[in-house]
């Protein structure tokens, strides 16, 4: 039995113009907001939690500049395909980073199949960046103090 894509089925958001303009009135008011209240078509008011509100203001920031938002639990468990298209890497090269002990995997019971958790990819990128920085202010330092390569 095939195994359905986890980021085709993750809940996504594209923002309209009208989106955008709501969602960058959140965003503006979100350093402040610590409470925010959802009224049900009922007229019952939720009070939500605070990692919520958090969610929800994180997302109205990059819906406001224009960005879709994709909402995915951390704990979800994707393919080395999966973990290549959000990378924007290749399948095999992700496989090589697997077999390197790069991104975490297990193998699927009695299968040469492995799943990577997205929090170990959400690390291993954030790995990424922070050497790809310090490789950058390194270089940045170099061309100030003018020396040569």
């Amino acid at each position: 039995m095939a195994r359905s894509s986890v980021l085709g089925e993750a809940t996504r958001v594209e923002p309209t113009s009208d989106d955008r303009d709501r969602a960058a009135e959140i965003s503006r008011a979100g350093a402040n907001l610590s409470q925010a209240v959802l009224r049900l078509p009922t007229g019952e008011e939720i009070a939500l939690p605070e990692s919520l509100v958090t969610v929800l203001v994180a997302s109205a920031g990059q819906l406001s500049q224009g960005h879709g938002v994709t909402v995915l639990a951390t704990e979800v468990c994707l393919t080395p395909a999966e973990v290549g298209e959000l990378l924007g890497l290749s399948r095999p090269f992700v496989v090589r980073l697997l077999d390197a002990g790069e991104i975490p995997s297990e193998h699927l019971p009695d299968s040469k199949h492995r799943v990577v958790r997205l929090v170990d990819v959400l690390e291993f990128q954030a790995r990424r960046e922070r050497r790809r920085a310090g490789r950058r202010r390194i270089a940045d330092a170099v061309q100030a103090a003018d020396l040569p390569y």
